[in-house]
């Protein structure tokens, strides 16, 4: 074993040479690799001297004179070869320019890439190995790095597939040296008793394994195939170049015959050893994944996650196999080393001495007011109201018969106890994860406050992302268990989704085994009626408390961790900013804010509207859940006030006197038009119409009153003025750059009146951080201004002469032009103000810099002729008169087109955040000639 307690130096002897089939060919163009980091290094291995070729960045580093960080040891896998790690070595050496110089060393592995080919039959077999085996390969890595010159004063390992576990193996065999450890994709231990996935089965079998591995490119062939997009043919043919022949390809075989899938395989030992060292690694260590891999699926991530629970991790959704080539992994890689090995832990943020402002009002424990109501006055008063179905399956018979859909706060603070019962009997522990398939109403409140209460996680990926979008997220977040109604667990069984399952309702002995439930909510509560956890503790403030999904409408959805505290300090903010007082009632048109109702102490009123479609909610449903609720708060989506208005005509005197009795209403998501306020103030004459801004990871940050709105309009400024910020809370701004980069020095709002910036916020309800997207979370956080911890929002816009923040936008939507930046609201505000215009939607077409701006109008008559007379023909290019105006309204800015589309694409969970990314790709394609149809 190699003792890595000195400066290594080359041996004495000579690289031997490589037969010609086998040695790198110069003559051979690699992209994305630069020759001079290859050579040939002769090594003592256990079966004597082999050669090994390596791509090295030490040679350049000391021609620049440049001392490293560090070492990374990067492991490439089975049928790759160094080529692998290109865009590592490259990213090394352009960082080292900016002071943090690693030294990267990526061998291809005995047998592989352009390494010392060995002597075996053509056709491994397992029962007789004459491949290399697992072991011998961690002894590979001890010779090589005695025969290179390595200075191990910091030292990380780095690998892929079966490079991951041989680099994992060997930093725990070598754990006294190896300072900390990363892998891509790969699996340490298989259970013996389950099958090996089916895409790695068939190359295994012993009568194909030489056909599929040696005697043909196949195997090679179908994992390039596994990359996310085809691979450019040269990145292909450089990947194959050490594979031309069958005898440069025995070692890909010998790797597939070495997994160790059976008890009596050579190589099981090996990789026990290397399992049950990792359970007892310490050191740092970071898992980035590609999830959509056939081989080393989800189920290896959940295995390494939990031997190295302190691993940080990071899932590139979308992503496979091929990880390096979907993704850049450089980026998350150095930023990761620098955050450990650069300036030290302190400068990790979220990590050092950073923290966030005090909150608004005294922070409550999620259960606090629950548990007050029930046993106070109000005790009988209703909690929460479902006006979405018939009463639920565990009312009483009373209720049951008036279709009474209510239960009071009693009766909600009983079945929260009951079911944290029965849930722990069922196995339920605190911390684990419980993804909630229930549609929003009773029996979502008492489930999830039941999981709330029992310290498990909730997980909240709501029907609203659709079933491509809950299934990434379900996958993503890996519940423990899964509490569904039929059509969840349906779903759930149908598509795989991780977690043992709970339903909802009692069901049937046939239906429980076809959805393979091991218990139903409905049962627990009548078996554990009365039965409470008053002697267990509640759950610690810094526990989690729940993962909420975005809603995927700039990107696949991500996960956003709260713990208790940051709940408990939402819940604080809302009463406080909100005046929220006992007897309060709220109907919830945005059904994630249903859940909160119980916290903050008020009534929740879930109208009847599809979760999906927020835009079907009706004037008549707000106005029976304002009578059945006796409510006097009202939250709707930007589109579900829409269509309220769209159907205030049908309302009768009785729900229009009911509608007059709300005192509060509020809209979120999207901006909403000063002309659409102004008509639900007639609807809801006595109510203050509010239009907070937030995001999933901080649900309130500004706030501002209708009236607010409308003087803010007078003043003519880009985009939509979302008020000031709240108590608690602070903004600062990022200034973006000519090419929209934003700025890494922050500044103060009052020192930044109308410039163009990130918006940057600190508040003590903010997210605790994003699930499993550590990358995503590092780039989220900024510590860099004022000892706070701050948290990138990636919209943007500018804050005004009072400190008020008008949004413009995403940051990703920036147009770059020639004349600078420019938000989408710049142009959107004044085209939306058009009487033919419904909304808009500026998008940038063109190289970043130069960018030419276009703008697409979704119009506002509902009538097939008047939209078509705003079209050229059946083109949506925009009419020649129709397309003078809207250049008109924006004067300053040169529109290069203007298109008609009859209905902007939108996410689904609000029906108000436009697709720009999606119309700025349809818009090219127009403009190129194509033919096109809906975006």
């Amino acid at each position: 074993m190699v003792s890595l307690r000195r400066r290594f130096s080359p041996i004495e002897a000579a690289p031997a040479r490589l037969p010609a089939d086998h040695a790198p060919d110069a003559g051979l163009a690699f992209p994305g690799l630069d020759p001079q980091w290859s050579r040939l290094v002769r090594a003592k291995t256990d079966d004597g001297a082999r050669t090994f070729h390596v791509l090295d960045t030490g040679p350049a580093l000391a021609a620049l004179g440049i001392t490293p960080t560090g070492t990374i040891l990067a492991v490439h896998g089975n049928p790759t070869w160094s080529y692998l790690w290109r865009s590592v070595l490259s990213a090394s050496l352009e960082r080292a320019a900016e002071g943090s110089a690693w030294r990267v060393i990526a061998p291809d592995q005995l047998d592989m890439g352009f390494s010392e080919r060995l002597a075996h039959p053509v056709a491994p077999a397992p029962d007789a190995p004459s491949y290399r085996q697992l072991q011998t390969r961690l002894g590979d890595l001890d010779a090589l790095m005695d025969a290179l010159e390595v200075d191990t004063s910091t030292l990380v390992t780095l690998g892929h597939d079966w490079g991951g576990v041989i680099s994992l193996g060997w930093a725990v065999r070598q754990r006294g040296q190896v300072d900390a450890a990363i892998t891509l994709n790969t699996a340490v231990d298989h259970p013996i008793a389950e099958p090996v996935p089916a895409a790695l089965r068939a190359a295994m079998a012993p009568a194909a394994l030489p056909a599929a591995t040696v005697t043909t490119d196949a195997f090679l062939r179908v994992t390039l195939g596994l990359a996310e997009e085809t691979l450019p043919a040269a990145v292909r043919e450089a990947y194959r170049a050490p594979y031309t022949s069958r005898s440069g390809r025995g070692g890909i075989g010998g790797f597939v015959a070495d997994i160790p899938a059976l008890s009596s395989h050579g190589s099981r030992a090996a990789l026990q050893e290397i399992s049950a060292g990792l359970s007892e690694w310490d050191k740092p260590t970071l898992l980035l994944w590609g999830p959509k891999d056939p081989v080393f699926q989800d189920r290896y991530l959940a295995d390494l996650q939990a031997r190295v629970p302190h691993a940080d991790l990071h899932r590139f959704e979308g992503a496979g196999h091929m990880l390096v080539e979907d993704r850049d992994i450089a980026a998350p890689l150095f930023t990761w080393l620098e955050d450990h090995f650069g300036q030290g832990p302190a400068a990790i943020p979220g990590r050092g001495s950073q923290r966030s402002p005090e909150p608004a009002g005294t922070i409550l424990g999620l259960h606090e007011q629950l548990t007050s109501l029930s046993t106070s006055a109000r005790r009988r008063d209703a909690a929460v109201v479902d006006m979405t179905a018939e009463a639920e399956p565990w009312s009483t018979a009373e209720d049951a018969a008036t279709g009474n859909r209510a239960l009071s706060w009693e009766q909600l603070a009983r079945q929260v106890d009951a079911l944290a019962v029965g849930l722990r009997a069922t196995g339920v522990r605190r911390g684990d994860r419980v993804s909630l398939l229930v549609q929003p109403g009773n029996t979502l409140t008492v489930i999830l406050y039941a999981c709330l209460r029992l310290g498990a996680v909730a997980v909240v990926a709501d029907a609203g992302l659709g079933v491509r979008g809950m299934t990434r997220a379900v996958r993503s977040a890996r519940p423990d268990w899964i509490i569904g109604a039929q059509p969840g667990l349906t779903l759930a069984r149908s598509l795989g989704w991780p977690g043992r399952r709970i339903s909802a309702q009692r069901l049937t002995a046939r239906r429980e085994r076809l959805l393979g439930t091991v218990a139903s909510v409905e049962s627990l509560l009548s078996r554990h009626e009365g039965e409470s956890l008053e002697n267990e503790p509640h759950p610690a403030a810094e526990d989690p408390a729940a993962v909420l999904f975005t809603s995927g409408s700039t990107g696949p959805a991500k996960g956003v961790v709260y713990t208790h505290e940051r709940l408990g300090a939402l819940v604080a903010l809302l009463v406080e900013q909100f005046d929220i007082r006992p007897g309060a009632s709220l109907i919830a048109g945005f059904a994630p804010f249903a859940l909160l109702g119980p916290a903050i102490g008020a009534t929740s009123v879930t109208p009847e509207m599809s979760v999906t479609k927020p835009a079907t909610l009706t004037a008549t449903a707000v106005a029976d859940a304002a009578l059945a609720g006796e409510a006097s708060m009202f939250f709707g989506s930007p589109a579900a006030l829409r269509n309220v208005v769209a159907t205030a005509a049908g309302l009768s005197a009785l729900q229009r006197r009911a509608l007059g009795r709300i005192s509060l209403v509020l809209s979120a998501g999207a901006p909403v038009h000063p002309d659409l306020l102004n008509a639900v103030q007639d609807i809801f004459p006595a109510a203050e119409i509010h239009t907070p801004y937030g995001m999933t990871e901080g649900l309130l940050q500004a706030d501002i009153e209708r009236r607010g709105v409308l003087d803010a309009m007078t003043t003519a400024q880009s985009g939509v003025c979302v008020g000031s910020a709240v108590d608690g809370v602070r903004f600062a701004l990022a200034p973006l750059d000519s090419v929209g980069v934003p700025a890494e020095v922050l500044v103060e709002p009052a020192d930044a009146e109308g410039v163009l910036g990130e918006i940057v916020v600190s508040a003590a309800h903010l997210k605790a951080g994003y699930d499993r997207l550590w990358f995503t979370d590092r780039i989220s956080r900024r510590d860099t201004h004022d000892g706070l911890l701050w948290h990138r929002t990636n919209d943007i816009g500018h804050f005004d002469a009072d400190s008020r923040l008008w949004i413009e936008g995403r940051l990703q939507h920036v147009l770059t032009t020639a004349a600078g930046p420019i938000g989408p609201g710049t142009v959107e505000t004044p085209v939306d103000a058009l009487p033919e215009v419904a909304r808009s939607a500026a998008v940038p077409v063109g190289p970043r810099g130069t960018q030419a701006v276009v703008v697409i109008v979704e119009p506002e008559s509902e009538s097939e002729s008047e939209r078509a007379a705003l079209r050229e023909g059946r083109s949506p290019v925009a009419e020649v008169s129709f397309a003078a105006r809207v250049r008109a309204a924006v004067p300053e800015i040169q529109v290069a087109a203007v298109l008609v589309l009859d209905e902007l694409p939108t996410d689904v969970r609000h029906n108000s955040k436009i697709d720009r990314t999606g119309l700025a790709a349809w818009a090219e394609r127009v403009l190129a000639g194509e033919k096109v149809g809906a975006p």
